[in-house]
Order: structure tokens, then sequence, then C-alpha cells
């Protein structure tokens, strides 16, 4: 929108929202509008010898702004001395430049184990079919956490070893026996398998119907209860309507006849799948009737892109609404019907509530998304890593509200991350002082970007912004390497990004995945003297959507268990909530989906916690 008209700030609820919606040639009328007044005021200012200027906010109303300093937090890559080195993401590509060889590296912390600390789930490709030799690597590995930070691969003998051309995963006990279960997204079929114990887990993709067709390309994928009954049901995001003949057959080119990878303009939309948990391992697939169809309205195809997806509730009514950002085509906000009697129904609300395009109503290349409460709880954000020149989204709104506006330039992301390309964005309190930093990983899609663009680069730093506040000079800050050592800031081609307390020490520590190369495991090596509070929810299926509310030193912070953010992604379970230099807890509050709650007062900080669901009656 135009800096000179004032943002829209109405109240707008599920029942308030419009009928309508606004496409892109409206925002574009808007924008064409503004133009003309801006133009019109101009001839007459000129002809009156006055000023177009808004009238000046006396200085006393101005509020004060601080300079804050960004503190040390120093990440240490641990990746050889964590047992790490084993992985090597495999992209097949072999020189016909295939779209899917850009895309994939997904990864999830989980505790698949049930020891107490976080263990790590990579997701994999293998060769290509056509190609004469065969690869046997899997699609997935597993390492195990010893709870010091150092890892075992146990992926022999896990059941986990299938190959396939893997995407990302999802972490969810969608049979509630206590055990995280694993979805595996690929390009064609995808995988469930069920975690039967004893480090084993067995394939039920055929008995569960759950695989999706061998036609689709699925990427993002997340549990979540999405009819309110109590179980888990699964989300999972398909992307391009893409084949190796229709990639082959499209002129992408570099250079002359040189040929680069495509663009996802050049293919068709796709549709997700909404597998609903009918119990006793049964699904039933209800993406249509749930309303997650989405088709273009000027040629009747399916329109989604889909790369990003968390869960939320928006509108803090007790159920998920879910967001997904899309590649090129606009993003989508599924409000959830659930609280008004509709359970298991989705309305798509993105362009009603401005988080659909960026503010001058075009359409980015959205990858990865996730979801917090800033600004003293007051506002809930949406970040967006989007393609390069498009800049970070940030789309924040009033709590309470449902409209967001794109505050990236304001807050000072604009002008840093343009000339990024950002896979994946997370959320994460990297100096416990209990607001929420920003961290992004960043690469680009065509190795040999630099020979065509100038100064862009295949390889590219991760990013860590810190939150400094609303009333400082700069919201979110860059930190530098003097800020976080010169091992984070070597450029890589990053995609995924997560985060869990790896050496159970209360500070988040962050793992990359790299396109074609080995991850990165960075310590947090923060050493401010701020304390925390580390809370796991007990409670059947994990306790996904439920909320935690702790109260230290005069603030309120409130977190929700939602594992599903970043790019093909996956968080640990465990919230990590930091107390800054309050040395005692007041309360913490849990608030299950179904509205059962419990709440624990005078803690000291600096523990992990529990807290288990009360038992019934």
């Amino acid at each position: 929108m135009n800096s000179s008209i004032p943002a829209r700030r109405a109240s707008v609820g599920r029942a308030s929202l419009p009928g309508g919606s606004r496409d892109r040639s409206d925002c574009r009328c808007l924008r064409i509008g503004l133009i003309f007044n801006q133009v019109l005021c101009a001839i007459v200012a000129a002809g009156l010898g006055l000023g177009c200027e808004k009238t000046p906010v006396p200085p006393a109303a101005l509020p004060k702004r601080l300079q804050a300093t960004p503190p040390s937090i120093p990440l240490t890559n641990v990746t050889a001395a964590a047992g790490l080195s084993g992985f090597h993401h495999e992209t097949a590509a072999t020189g016909e430049k295939l779209l899917p060889e850009t895309m994939g590296g997904g990864a999830a912390f989980l505790d698949y184990d049930a020891d107490g600390d976080p263990d790590i789930l990579f997701i994999n490709s293998t060769r290509w079919p056509w190609e004469q030799e065969t690869d046997s690597s899997p699609g997935v590995q597993l390492f195990r956490n010893d709870g010091t930070g150092r890892f075992t691969d146990v992926t022999a003998g896990s059941g986990l070893g299938a190959p396939l051309y893997g995407m990302g995963g999802a972490i969810g006990d969608y049979d509630a026996d206590g055990l995280p279960d694993v979805y595996i997204t690929a390009l064609g079929e995808n995988r469930l398998y069920r975690n039967i114990g004893g480090g084993r887990f067995e394939d039920v993709t055929a008995a569960t119907g759950t695989a999706g067709s061998a036609e689709d390309w699925t990427t993002a994928a997340g549990w979540f209860d999405a009819d309110g009954d109590g179980d888990l049901d699964l989300l999972a995001l398909n992307y391009l309507d893409w084949s190796r003949e229709a990639d082959l057959a499209q002129p992408f080119t570099l250079t002359g006849s040189e040929r680069g990878y495509g663009r996802p303009r050049a293919f068709g939309g796709t549709l997700p799948r909404l597998y609903r948990n009918d119990g006793g391992g049964r699904f039933t697939e209800i993406a249509e009737p749930a309303g997650l169809h989405i088709m273009n309205p000027a040629t009747g195809e399916p329109l989604a892109k889909s790369l990003g997806l968390t869960f939320l509730d928006m509108e803090e009514d007790g159920d998920t609404d879910v967001f997904v950002a899309n590649d090129t085509v606009r993003n989508f906000l599924f409000l959830n019907q659930s609280a008004e009697g509709e359970p298991g129904r989705f309305l798509e609300r993105g362009r009603e509530a401005g988080v659909a395009f960026d503010e001058a109503g075009a359409a980015r290349g959205a990858m990865g998304v996730d979801a917090a409460l800033i600004r003293g709880e007051r506002s809930r954000a949406l970040a967006v890593g989007n393609f390069s020149s498009e800049m970070t989204a940030l789309y924040t709104a009033r709590r309470g509200t449902t409209f967001f506006t794109d505050d990236a330039a304001a807050a000072g992301l604009g002008a840093s991350t343009r000339p990024d390309l950002t896979f994946g964005v997370l959320w994460a309190d990297m100096d416990l002082d209990g607001r929420p930093d920003l961290v992004a990983a960043n690469g680009h899609l065509e190795p040999e970007i630099a020979r065509v663009q100038p100064g862009m680069s295949y390889e590219q730093p991760p990013r860590l912004f810190w939150n400094a506040g609303r009333d400082s000079d700069a919201e979110f800050v860059p930190l530098t390497v003097e800020q976080v050592g010169d091992e984070f800031v070597r450029p890589f081609v990053g995609r995924a990004v997560t985060a869990a307390d790896i050496d159970l020490d209360g500070d988040p520590d962050l793992l990359f995945t790299s396109l074609g190369g080995a991850p990165r495991l960075y310590r947090n090596d923060q050493a401010l003297g701020r304390h925390w509070l580390r809370v796991t929810v007990g409670g059947a299926a994990g306790a996904l959507g439920a909320t935690v509310t702790v109260d230290a030193g005069g603030r309120t912070q409130t977190r929700t268990v939602n594992p599903t953010r970043g790019y093909l992604s996956q968080v640990e379970l465990p919230l990590t909530f930091g107390l800054g230099e309050s040395e005692a807890v007041d309360s913490v509050r849990v608030v299950w989906p179904d509205g059962v709650e419990r709440t624990l007062t005078d803690l000291p900080a600096d523990q992990a916690l529990r807290i288990e669901r009360p038992p019934p009656g």
C-alpha cells in the first residue's frame, strides 16, 4: 500500500470478512488511483504555491526512539564434532537442470526414542531412476542424540531406509501412543512411518492411504487437529504440476543455448491433500470438501504452488488456522470454521487479510514461513522468505484483528534481505531476552547465477536478525561477524533451518541444510547471563496446538506447540522462554486444544519442565 494512505486497522472477525475478494487487478487500480491523486495534488499545489506534505506531528507527540546495542551471540559450527559429517544431501543433478534438483533438503528435530533430548532426521534424495547407475542412499537418515549434542547415525535397522526423492518431513503422534511418527514428502509418492518403539519404524503408507499420487510433488507437510476431534490430521502441500518431459521441453537458458534451471511460472498449479484421521490407523482424504482446493478463476485450473506451511490460531478462538506460502502466486490463509460449528471446514481469506501479495499487489516467490508474537505480544507476525530482489515479508497484525500490513521495510528487514534468496525463516529467541529473533537460510537456485546477474551469488550467508524491540531505531538488526562469529557468516546454499536445544543448556541451537552439500549445526554459545525456562507439554498426540503462557518479571509470553515451521522443516516440541534478568517465574499456564487448563506458580528459572495434562474429572 502507498505510504500516503493510512493503513487499514479495522478489527475483522470471521463473520465480518467481506464475501468478495480483491485480486491483483484491484490492487493495481488502487495504486493507479493513489498516483493520480498525488499528481493532481502536485499540480494544484504548484498553482497555489502550496505543498502536499502532511501536517507535521509536533515533536512532543513523536515516540522516543532508542539506539539499542546488539548483543554478542557466537554461533559455533559443531557439525563435525557433533557427528553429523556422515550426511551429504544428494540432488541427483547430472546436467539436465531439472527444477526439483534445486528445492530439497528438509530436516526435523524429534525425540524419536523418548529420552528427553532432540534427535535429527535429515531428508535426502536419490539418483534419478533413468540414470544407468543406481544409488542405494536412503531418502532419510536418522541421528540419535546422546544428550550432550553428539549424534550417531542409527538409520540402519530403523526401518527408515527406503530410497525416495525426498523433500521434507512432518513429525506427529497420529496414533497417540506417546511416540512421534514420521511422514516423508517426496517427488512421487510420500511415506508414513509409524514409530513402534525400540528405535524402529514400520512403513504404514499403504495401510493408511497417505501416499498421495506418483505424479505429486509434495513439499511441506504438517500434523494438526483440523476438525477438533482430539486426534492429529495430516496436511500435505504440493508444489508444481511437473514432469521431466515438460521441464526439458521448456526453453530455459542462461546465455545463448546453455540450459538453466526453469521458472515455476512455466508449470501448472496443484492441489493439497488433507488426510482426516479416522482412528485405528485409517485416514480419509478430504481437502476438497474442507475448502482447501483453490482454483484459478481465470482458467479453472489449480492455483497453488506451495512451499511453506505453518499453523496458528489466528483469531484466538481455540482452533487451528493454516498459512500457506506459494511461489509466484498469492499466499493463502485458511481460517478454521470449527468454532463456527463446521469442523474440518476452512475459508481462504489471504487477500482480505493482507497476506496474499506484497504491498504493490504482486505475488512473490515465497518459500518458508514462520509465525510469532512480537512487540510485547501485542502483534502477530508472519515472516515469509522470498526470492532475491523481493525481500523477506513481515506481515503484522494487532492481536484481535485479522488484517496484516507488510512492515518489513520499516522494521529493518527491507534493504537487508532484498539481495538474498531466502528459503527457510525461523523465529527463535537466540539471546533469551524474551523477544523472538529472526533466522534466515539463503541460497540461489542457479549455480551460474553470477554470470548472468553480476553481484548475485549461488552460495549466500545465513542471517540472524536481532529483535531490538519496537521502540528502537531499527526493530530488527542484522548481526555482523563481530556478534555471531566468522563461522556463521560463511556462505553456502542454504535451504531448511530448524532449532532445538541440542546440549540442554537452555538456549536454542540452529541446524541448516545445504543443497547438494553437508548440513551445518551451530551451537549457541551466548554468555549473556540471562535466564530461561523450557516447557514440554504432555498429553495425547504430543499436545500439538496447546498454548503455554509464562509470566515472569512483569512480562507475559505466549507460545504454541507447533513444530511445523520454516521450509520443509520441523522444530523440537519443547518451548523455550527467554526470561532476561528474571530469576523466578510467577506462573506457567497451559491450555490444551480442548480447553483443559493447568497452572503452576512460583517456579525457579533455568529449568526444564514437563507439564502433564490433568486426569479426567
